[in-house]
This record gives structure tokens, C-alpha cells and sequence, in this order.
């Protein structure tokens, strides 16, 4: 363990300072400043000899959580890394973009403020990379066969580089033009700059990692010629399907899904020329939805200079601390201040949105919306209590509904369930042998941290299927959810 009288001496919970508001509004930077070595080996230090480390079952990797606790506290990063990625591929990505299920279910939680595992994680990789930790693993002899990953996000990366590993020969197909998916262009710089993908894609490239972005898996290539070209394919497409919102004015100018406004902004931070890029600037913006991709925009139209913010919300505001309904180690549903909310707007909570209003132009000039009821258990709109919120761009961040599935479908014939995701079994396989499917596209919506263990099991089961056995990890089982009661 780390300093084994650590969580009675330093009983408050400390993290970096983020950046000034005003400061950080004129860049894309991240918006934490740089953290204090001495913090974070006094919070390292706050680990306990808890017994059973409930933050192995919260977190879905299995992440060794009090081995490089101790290891931080200790000053020995390098084998810190080691024990970090012995478990996640990429703790880099984890450390900035997970909500920490692990942090939920930390033993010192009972009683006090959680151990900061996540900044501890993200601490030791990039010291790692910054001293040169990070090494490739290339496989030590080729199996001589072949696998298809289609998708770059954090499930397709996991299994990409997990069966390069095993001596398998993997090319990872991307429908956009850079390698990364939704960490490349649904996540704002000011979470995650893209050169922590850029130093981790370099890994991988030297481990024998094929890349063929630009190429669109469905269209360019059939998914059935794909199958008949590679000895196994692993579908990790995600959940891209946005949730609509069919309401009166919804084809109105300037209603736009989240990631049709968050994705250009992207690609213009990568130096591209965007025509026609969707603005915030000099904007009455409105957000619909509370979760991640909603602050996402928030904090995007407050660098694009927006005239006002607004965020809405269909639900009750979750309560700040955990409640009965939700005990340790649960993660619970809590009201949340992100980057992007301290930086200004207005937030608000159960309000149905109505009716999208437009101008002479056919552009939405407002919203009209009303006070959430609930009647037998249904969120509805109350009557009389209707009202407008000016509006000159909404986005809706509300959430994702599953794969795509016009191609999928009827060029290999996999079946989907009734939520929308890819079918498979046990081990990952859908019913076309050889075909498997990892992360959003079969889980549905869910955390980073679920996507790679589903990447790191997914690849397990490949390994199987092609060599009879495997000694690859497996974290999860498809069917495996978050701690709950």
C-alpha cells in the first residue's frame, strides 16, 4: 500500500487548479494547468490497505488501482506505467474523458472524499510519454493471419492493438479521414488535445498496426467483401445513431445535431478548411440535453464567442451528494459543475421543449418550451406554463439510440437486438462466423472504460477463434454491467 497512515493525515480531496475562464476562452488548450508533483503523491498517498479494493470491480478494466497508487506515492513511475498498462491500453485517454466509476466505489468514499485515481492515472502516462516509458511491443513472430478492425475508437484501437500484439496481422479501417473516431472529432481540444492519439497511433504503427482511414466500410468496401478478405472482422462502429427530437419546426434552419457542430469545430482545430462550419458566434444558443456531449457544446459556443448559452433539460437536477437510492459503491447520478458550466450560460432542469419557432427566413429565431410534469410515470409538457427562450442555433445532445445499420444489415446479414445493437453471444461472435462485434455498437451508448475492456475481450475471443486458445485478456462478458444492486 502507499503511506499507510496517508488517509488519516490528508483527509481532503485535492486536483489542479483549472485555467482561468477568461484565459482559457481564447484558446482550445486543455483546461487544466500543470498539476504539482507534491499534490499528487499526497493524494497517491490517500490510498488505502482497504482489503478488497472495491475500484477493481468499479472499473470495468480491472485497473490496478492501489499497485500504482503505491508506486506514485513512492516516486517510481516507470513501474507505475507497467502496472497501468498491464490492464488499459490507454490510460491517457481514460484519465481525461472517464467519469471514474472506479472513483464511486473507493472504500475511503464511505467516509471521505474518493482517492483521486483518475488524476493519478492520467499523472503517471503522461510522465510516461514525457520521459519515454512508452514503449512498443511488436509480436515476437507472425500467426499468419489476418483481422479486420472497422471502427478507431477506443474499442477498435483496444482490439487492434491487443491482436497486433499476438502476433496477428490487423488493419483498422476509419470512415473519416484521421484515425481516432469520436476521441478525434466528438471531443473538444479542451478535454483532450489530439496529440496524446497522435503519440499513442505511433505506438501502435511501430508495434505493425495497419491504419486505412478514409475508407468507408459499407460503401468503399462491402462489409461482405471484407469478410471474405480478412480471416476475422471486428465491427466497432460505435453508437452513432443521434436521438431526434420530432417536434413541430424541427427542420428549421439552424436545429442541428451535436456532433454535425462539434465535428467541424474538430476539424478546423486540425487545420482544416470547413465550408460551411456551423457558428456559435454572436449566437442565442441553446443546448438540449444535460450529459457530456451537451457540455461539449457548451464549452464549444463560449469559444466561438456566443451571445448567450442556455442548456436545457428534460429532468429533475440530480442531487450534489449521493443519495439512499444510489449507496456506495454505486455510481451515482450527481449534479455536476464540468469545465465548460463554470465558463458561463444559464442551466436549466425539467423543462419540456415544445415547439421550435421560426422567423420570415424559415430559421429558428426561438424555442417554446414548458415546465416537466410527470403523469403515470411519462415526462410531459404542463400546460400553462408555456414560454420562449430566444434561440438562433439549437443543438441536441441527446444522446445516441445504436449502431447504424444500413449497410450492416443487408450486406452480411448479422441480426440486431431489440435496442438497436449489433446481436452476439457470449464471446463476442455475431451469428456470421468469424464476425465480431466490441463496444458501443453491441454494448449500446456507454463509458470509454467499457469500450476498451470490450476491445480487450472481443480480442480474446478473436484470438481464440483463429489460433483454438488464447492468452489474452478478457475484463468482461458481454452481458457484464455496471456495480448495482
Amino acid at each position: 500500500m502507499a503511506d499507510p497512515k496517508g488517509f488519516l493525515k490528508v483527509t481532503e480531496r485535492e486536483l489542479p487548479k483549472r485555467r482561468p475562464v477568461p484565459i482559457r476562452l481564447m484558446d482550445w488548450k486543455e483546461v487544466y494547468e500543470q498539476g504539482d508533483p507534491t499534490q499528487l503523491r499526497r493524494q497517491a498517498g490517500r490510498c488505502m490497505d482497504c482489503g478488497v479494493p472495491f475500484c477493481h470491480q468499479g472499473c470495468p478494466l480491472g485497473n490496478l488501482i492501489p499497485e500504482w497508487n503505491d508506486l506514485t506515492w513512492r516516486g517510481e513511475g516507470r513501474q507505475a506505467i507497467e502496472r497501468l498498462h498491464a490492464t488499459n491500453n490507454f490510460p491517457e485517454f481514460t484519465g481525461r474523458l472517464c467519469p471514474a466509476p472506479c472513483e464511486s466505489s473507493c472504500v475511503l468514499g464511505i467516509n471521505q472524499p474518493a482517492v483521486t485515481i483518475k488524476q493519478v492515472e492520467v499523472s503517471i502516462i503522461d510522465q510516461a510519454f514525457a520521459n519515454g516509458w512508452v514503449d512498443s511491443h511488436p509480436p515476437e513472430s507472425l500467426t499468419g493471419k489476418t483481422v479486420a478492425v472497422v471502427g478507431s475508437g477506443p474499442a477498435g484501437l483496444a482490439a487492434a492493438q491487443q491482436l497486433t500484439r499476438a502476433g496477428h496481422t490487423v488493419a483498422v479501417f476509419e470512415r473519416d479521414d484521421r484515425i481516432g473516431g469520436l476521441l478525434r472529432y466528438g471531443i473538444p481540444d479542451f478535454k483532450m488535445e489530439k496529440k496524446h492519439i497522435d503519440a499513442r497511433l505511433k505506438q501502435m504503427a511501430d508495434e505493425g498496426t495497419r491504419f486505412r482511414a478514409g475508407v468507408n466500410i459499407g460503401v468503399d468496401i462491402s462489409w461482405s467483401d471484407l469478410r471474405a478478405r480478412y480471416d476475422a472482422v471486428v465491427i466497432a462502429t460505435g453508437a452513432m445513431v443521434p436521438r431526434d427530437l420530432p417536434i413541430p419546426g424541427r427542420d428549421l434552419a439552424g436545429v442541428h445535431f451535436a456532433m454535425d457542430y462539434l465535428v467541424p469545430q474538430n476539424k478546423v482545430g486540425a487545420g482544416d478548411d470547413v465550408t460551411g462550419q456551423i457558428t456559435a458566434e454572436d449566437k442565442h444558443v441553446v443546448v438540449l440535453g444535460g450529459g457530456d456531449t451537451g457540455a461539449d457544446c457548451i464549452g464549444t459556443a463560449h469559444r466561438q464567442g456566443a451571445a448567450s448559452v442556455t442548456n436545457l433539460a428534460i429532468g429533475k437536477q440530480p442531487s450534489p451528494v449521493r443519495t439512499d437510492a444510489q449507496p456506495w459503491p454505486m455510481m451515482p447520478n450527481l449534479f455536476e459543475v464540468q469545465s465548460a458550466h463554470e465558463e458561463g450560460g444559464e442551466r436549466e432542469y425539467l423543462v419540456s421543449t415544445v415547439e421550435f419557432l421560426a422567423n420570415e427566413s424559415g430559421e429558428v429565431r426561438a424555442i417554446r418550451v414548458a415546465e416537466t410534469e410527470f403523469i403515470d410515470g411519462r415526462r410531459v409538457p404542463k400546460s400553462g406554463t408555456e414560454r420562449e427562450i430566444p434561440a438562433d442555433l439549437v443543438l441536441l445532445a441527446l444522446g445516441f439510440t445504436g449502431p447504424e445499420s444500413d449497410s450492416l444489415a443487408p450486406q452480411l446479414g448479422v441480426p440486431f437486438d431489440d435496442r438497436g445493437n449489433v446481436e452476439r453471444d457470449n464471446d463476442y461472435q455475431t451469428s456470421e462466423p468469424g464476425v465480431f462485434v466490441a463496444g458501443d455498437a453491441g454494448r449500446g451508448q456507454s463509458l470509454i472504460v467499457w469500450a476498451i475492456a470490450e476491445g480487450r475481450a472481443a480480442a480474446a475471443a478473436v484470438d481464440r477463434y483463429l489460433e483454438g486458445e488464447t492468452n489474452l485478456p478478457a475484463p468482461v462478458r458481454p452481458t457484464d454491467r455496471a456495480i448495482s444492486l
